[in-house]
């Protein structure tokens, strides 16, 4: 066809450029991050990542394939209810593979979640507290400086309704 090009969509590029990166490293590709959330479900989503898969040395290129280890990171006392899913995340991770990839967890307690969580969103304020709050920043003079205390302020009084 005249005129035609291909697309290519930019997360093919990336996963190429990570893929071999991603796999010399820490034995694990972009797709396995990429369906994480679905391997070890809602209730580990947001507390786990995959760390690295190592596989055993063989001493030649002959010998059998042995299955690895998988090394996940978890928060806090999660790791406990983790530990006692193992089997079927191993189970769901080899049927994503394809084949017997692994046969063991291992599971290390540390911080997951290097970027902040997004606040949940305030409730408007009523008239008179939103009057209230402009009047006690009615002296500063920095915008900046007054929105940040605008935030601030939202979220003290909001605190104050919701009785937390």
């Amino acid at each position: 066809m005249a005129g035609y090009k291909e697309v290519i969509q930019i997360s093919e590029i990336a996963n190429g450029v990570l893929d071999p990166v991603l796999a010399k490293r820490a034995g694990i590709n972009s797709m396995l991050l990429g369906m994480w959330d679905e391997i070890v479900g809602s209730e580990f989503a947001d507390c786990t990542r995959p760390e690295k898969i190592k596989w055993p040395r063989r001493a030649s290129q002959s010998d059998a394939f042995v299955p690895g280890t998988l090394t996940i990171a978890c928060e806090g006392a999660r790791a406990l209810f983790l530990a006692h899913t193992q089997d079927q995340l191993v189970q769901r991770l080899n049927s994503i593979f394809g084949f017997h990839a692994v046969d063991r967890i291992k599971i290390v307690q540390k911080p997951v979640s290097n970027t902040a969580r997004a606040p949940k969103p305030l409730r408007a304020l009523s008239p008179a507290r939103q009057k209230q709050l402009e009047n006690m920043m009615s002296g500063i003079e920095n915008q900046n400086l007054r929105d940040a205390l605008a935030r601030l302020g939202k979220a003290v009084i909001d605190k104050q309704q919701s009785g937390k």
